[in-house]
């Protein structure tokens, strides 16, 4: 395992979000995503609506809890259903690194938008000193779908992967390679034997916890590898259920408010989805700011974290 400490924070102050403008339940992405649903039960018009009352509300709840939001309107054309989930495009390092992933369904490839990046810098202040182009692994095949098939610990350089059909060996360490990081990497099944979409449904890494179903790893060694590691870098392991997974528990992400606190974000259906016991461990970390986004994760197949691509760039001096 790396032992040299990157100056990066696990924790980041800012985060982008992509307000959607056409938002829908993806048909070529519902093959690899158990948590989408199929069908839709209700009209598109009405989905919309809700969606965006719902993206609204982690907007200011993350703003009124003192995270700088970053929110930067899809554009209608070309139609990009999943363009509410970021993270799986796009990751920003304290070098001032970006990072753009190969991803597999071919229409969620124009999510990766250039002047979205324009935006931050010009709006918003940040510094982009390089950017890593690993689209081209589309071309023969290779996924990556950003910080939701990596879990990333930025201090100890350590890059979780659970392998799946968006997640794949070549991509990451094409990654690893660039960005100096140690890959561990294992295979994990849902309770219906299908590899969970992205490693983030079943891992969330903080500063100083990291909550994982580890009952979804399939190889008891791995398991008991990929805990012992996480509980190496200090970290409090606290581990939920596939049923909780399958809640989003998983996805649930540390942030940073501006006074230097800490701030956990997840669903309300993950929190609901937690004992008493869990949700106490959580808490220590952070205070815990959950939101019900219904819809986005019934039709999206995702929650929170998902829609959070946090930004670690510096500032312009």
């Amino acid at each position: 395992m790396t032992t040299q400490a990157s100056q990066e924070s696990q924790s980041a102050r800012s985060v982008l979000m992509i307000r959607p403008a056409r938002f829908g339940a993806n048909p070529d992405t519902a093959a690899t995503n158990a948590f989408q649903a199929r069908t839709l039960e209700e009209s598109l018009a009405a989905i919309r609506m809700r969606v965006a009352r719902e993206f609204d509300a982690l907007a200011t709840a993350l703003s009124d809890a003192g995270v700088e939001v970053c929110a930067v309107d899809d554009t209608a054309e070309p139609e990009k259903p999943d363009a509410i989930f970021p993270n799986n495009w796009v990751s920003f390092h304290a070098d001032g690194t970006v990072v753009l992933y190969p991803m597999l369904a071919s229409n969620r490839r124009t999510e990766r938008r250039l002047e979205v990046l324009e935006q931050l810098v010009a709006r918003h202040h940040f510094r982009v000193g390089r950017t890593i182009d690993l689209s081209e692994h589309e071309m023969t095949g290779g996924y990556l779908e950003g910080t939701g098939s990596l879990v990333l610990d930025r201090v100890n350089r350590l890059a979780f992967a659970s392998l799946s059909p968006r997640t794949h060996l070549d991509p990451i360490g094409d990654f690893a390679q660039r960005l100096d990081y140690e890959v561990v990497s294992f295979e994990a099944f849902d309770g219906a034997g299908i590899p969970p979409y992205h490693t983030n449904v079943l891992l969330c890494v903080g500063a100083h916890f990291a909550v994982l179903c580890a009952s979804a790893i399939a190889d008891d060694a791995r398991r008991g590898a990929v805990a012992r590691i996480l509980e190496n870098t200090g970290r409090e392991l606290i581990e939920i259920t596939p049923r909780q997974m399958s809640a989003f528990a998983g996805n649930m992400l540390e942030l940073e408010n501006r006074a230097g606190d800490k701030i956990i974000v997840m669903s309300a259906t993950a929190q609901q989805s937690l004992d008493g016991a869990q949700r106490t461990g959580v808490e220590r970390y952070g205070k815990i700011v959950a939101v019900p986004i219904p819809t986005i994760e019934k039709y999206g197949g995702g929650s929170v974290r998902c829609m959070l691509a946090e930004i670690h760039l510096p500032h312009r001096s």
